[in-house]
């Protein structure tokens, strides 16, 4: 694992670049105050290869998997993702808004992507995530809060906690407690 880093312009090194147009500015005077976990796999329950990265960057072939149908046309993104063997992914400078939460409410405050970071996890609501990813997942927390100090613990949520009842990740298999530990060491 290599040492993250926060770089003013919104990167971070020590990770993987790759670029997605689909993000936009934060509203004026918006403050980072929300870390959103997520979980995706391409296929569904696939691991590894190019497809996620190819959705965050609009170069998904609808045609490449039946299940990607569903997704054509589709524009979104998220700040990063930490994919099963630990890489860290970087997708759309932290400053910036990722389009990763969709329709969504945290404390009655509509819109989360104007105030929230989206991180990606890969893997499935079912199935137990990596051990390095919970140690990665801790590590970029621990940089971004040295950015923004109001990702306490309690604004740490999953994607279910914003959206109920029409987003289910990172799902049952996701150790908050694990996370938590990892944190506050």
């Amino acid at each position: 694992m290599s040492a993250l880093r926060w770089q003013t312009d919104g990167w971070l090194s020590g990770v993987r670049r790759c670029p997605s147009p689909n993000y936009n500015q934060r509203p004026a005077d918006t403050e980072v105050e929300l870390l959103v976990v997520h979980n995706i796999s391409l296929p569904p329950g696939v691991f590894g290869g190019e497809a996620i990265d190819q959705l965050f960057c609009n170069t998904l072939d609808p045609q490449a998997h039946p299940s990607f149908a569903t997704l054509e046309g589709l524009q979104v993104s998220a700040h990063a993702l930490i994919r099963r063997d630990g890489e860290i992914v970087q997708y759309v400078p932290m400053h910036a808004r990722a389009w990763h939460a969709g329709l969504s409410s945290f404390q009655g405050r509509a819109a989360c992507n104007d105030f929230a970071l989206g991180i990606e996890l890969e893997g499935t609501d079912e199935m137990p995530y990596e051990s390095v990813q919970y140690q990665q997942l801790a590590q970029l927390i621990r940089v971004l809060r040295e950015r923004y100090p109001a990702l306490s613990d309690e604004r740490l949520v999953g994607h279910s906690d914003i959206a109920p009842g029409r987003k289910t990740d990172p799902g049952a298999a996701f150790d908050w407690a694990r996370l938590y530990q990892l944190l506050n060491k």
